[in-house]
């Protein structure tokens, strides 16, 4: 997201362009002063090039998935058996915790805590102007950096960017979206509202400023683009004195770090530089080593669809001339204490990034990521983004917003590989929105659905009642005839009309039809 320029000559830190983001998007990553959902998504729904990319990408990706889940007979106990070990680990955070320290120490790994964000980055900010010495705040102050969400959730970029220090993205989405003062709209894949002419156009036009250009020749096919890149890379991996990396898992047992990747650029991260610094949320740990055979089976088919991830890579410790001398691992709370407090909330915390409820969420197909607000899209952001940046206390319009953003299909329960009922917490961050409107307003039952909740349940408490309401509604049928439905209506109930069809009330109620058919009462 944060790419340097760098004139001929120029002395002292080097200075860095202000990303062009999507407005109203905040100047600070986390997005928290986002519009709220409905305004947001209104927006991008204009935009029919990044639909048509959207819906393509999608149908590509649950097809693929589709395909090599059902090679597999056992594929529901190993989701079983993955949401048991989130479970179990869950519930023993701490110990596991003290216990990956503890293994990370004994294989040479320094450890550091950040309770949050700005703890963490100034941790990070640290330890990269430590091991960059001499070369820091000159044309040579730079990282280089693995894919990873835990970044991007403290907007570590930009920490780095204010310190004069470039981060340089090597996943091909992420150099994409950095290339392009983009912003990620996908977990897996950041850069899948662009189109392959959309890379082209800014690979010609960004890649020259900050490096190695693309070849003024270079079309839009897929294998030329990744080509480009890979040039373009390749002089960063090479001239690397430190890189950044986040991790898939963290073995407590062994003090073992695990990243899955699809391009190899994560093994150059992982391998070529003297430091690597691994930021890792504290949900990441895994008890022991054999735990990895059920989630490498269960991450690389709900990810990228694939059998097992092209690139696989597991660390325990520096080497003696094999591999990067100086290792550090970050590991960050940043609210998921919070989250892990709630009973229900926690199951939240089982997800492994793989993105397979973004694929099938009908909603996200629509809108895109960049109306979420978050880092995190999709239903796992709209229940994980609200815990993470706390729902009850001060929320901001777009995490009140975000558990509403969901058809509550079920589809996301049906695919995730960790089995997170994505759907029933929805409905309970819906309630923690309810309940803290309510604790924040003077006057709650003057507000319009509270009054009208609090109507329909004083009529359906009595059967006479509801009998009456019934019959009124049956005359209100008669008095439309054949309308299709009820057209707009007075505010307030236009809030709800202007934007769905209300159905037309039947002529004759279920009652009344019994009592003239079957003779009941």
């Amino acid at each position: 997201m944060t790419a340097p320029t760098r004139p001929a000559g120029s002395p002292g830190p080097v200075p860095l362009p202000t990303p062009r983001r999507l407005t109203p998007a905040p100047p600070s990553g986390d997005l928290i002063d986002s519009p709220k959902f409905p305004v947001a998504a209104r927006a991008e729904l204009s935009n029919p090039v990044q639909r048509g990319n959207l819906h393509h990408a999608m149908t590509t990706i649950r097809t693929k998935r589709a395909r090599v889940v059902s090679e597999l007979d056992n594929w529901e106990e190993l989701r079983l058996a993955g949401e048991a070990i989130k479970n179990r680990t869950l519930r023993h955070l701490d110990s596991y915790l003290e216990q990956l320290e503890e293994s990370l120490t004994r294989a040479g790994t320094i450890v550091h805590w950040a309770r949050d964000a700005a703890e963490a980055n100034e941790i990070i900010v640290g330890l990269v102007t430590q091991a960059l010495g001499d070369d820091y705040r000159t044309d040579a102050s730079e990282v280089v950096k693995v894919k990873s969400m835990a970044t991007q959730e403290i907007d570590m970029n930009e920490a780095l960017e204010e310190a004069g220090v470039a981060a340089w993205e090597t996943d091909l989405a992420e150099l994409i979206v950095q290339l392009g003062h983009d912003r990620p709209s996908h977990i897996l894949v950041p850069a899948i509202h662009r189109n392959r002419a959309e890379v082209r156009e800014i690979f010609l036009r960004e890649m020259g400023q900050y490096g190695k250009a693309a070849p003024a020749d270079v079309d839009a096919e897929p294998k030329n683009l990744a080509a480009a890149a890979r040039l373009h890379l390749r002089e960063k991996f090479l001239r690397a004195k430190v890189a950044i990396s986040g991790a898939n898992f963290a073995v407590a047992e062994t003090g073992t770090l695990v990243v899955v990747e699809s391009e190899g650029n994560g093994r150059m991260c992982l391998t070529l530089p003297e430091t690597l610094i691994s930021v890792v949320g504290i949900e990441k740990v895994l008890p022991t080593f054999d735990d990895l055979e059920v989630f490498l089976q269960l991450l690389p088919r709900s990810s990228t669809a694939e059998r097992m991830n092209p690139y696989t890579s597991l660390w325990t410790g520096p080497r003696a001339g094999d591999g990067p001398q100086n290792m550090h691992v970050v590991l960050i709370d940043n609210g998921r204490t919070k989250v892990l407090a709630d009973v229900k909330g926690r199951d939240a915390l089982r997800c492994i990034r793989c993105s397979a409820c973004i694929n099938v969420c009908p909603v996200y197909e629509k809108v895109g990521g960049h109306a979420y607000g978050s880092v995190y899209p999709g239903p796992i952001g709209s229940i994980l983004t609200p815990q993470l940046r706390g729902t009850t206390e001060g929320m901001s319009k777009v995490d009140q917003s975000l558990p509403f953003a969901s058809s509550l299909c079920g589809a996301c329960f049906d695919v995730c590989p960790v089995r997170i009922p994505i759907p029933d917490l929805l409905v309970h961050m819906r309630n923690k929105v309810v309940e803290s409107k309510k604790a924040n307003t003077k006057h709650p039952s003057l507000h319009t659905e509270p009054a009208m909740m609090k109507s329909a349940a004083w009529m359906m408490s009595d059967g006479r009642r509801w009998a009456a309401a019934t019959k009124a509604a049956g005359i209100g049928g008669k008095v439309l005839g054949r309308a299709d439905h009820i057209g707009p209506m007075p505010y307030p109930l236009s809030k709800w009309t202007n934007s769905r069809d209300v159905p037309v009330p039947p002529k004759e109620s279920f009652r009344s039809w019994y009592k003239r058919e079957r003779g009941g009462k």
